[in-house]
């Protein structure tokens, strides 16, 4: 491992940032959640055991929380993929997302 990957890792504390850095815990934290009540959803539609008005419910909180969240990534000039960590051997901590 080289200095600039050990570097590369570190948490960097500078006041004229933690707003952002706050935030970018934040939404990583919010964001893995959504991704898991995201694939949830889709386990339980699979399944049938949601009525069409709870399919709708969800699936229209789902998209309510993905437009949130992009809103709040732009405020804080945040990319979708600033949210993910690199855990080293464990590989990223979001999975990344197919279109």
């Amino acid at each position: 491992m080289t200095d600039h990957d050990r570097n590369r890792n570190r948490v960097e504390l500078d006041p004229d940032t933690v707003e952002r850095d706050l935030m970018k815990l934040v939404l990583t934290v919010v964001e893995l959640l959504r991704q898991l009540m995201e694939r949830q959803a889709l386990r339980r539609f699979d399944t049938g055991d949601l009525s069409e008005d709870q399919e709708e419910r969800i699936g229209l909180t789902l998209m309510l929380l993905d437009d949130r969240m992009a809103e709040l990534r732009e405020r804080y000039g945040l990319r979708p993929e600033d949210l993910n960590m690199d855990l080293g051997p464990l590989g990223p901590l979001l999975p990344r997302e197919t279109s």
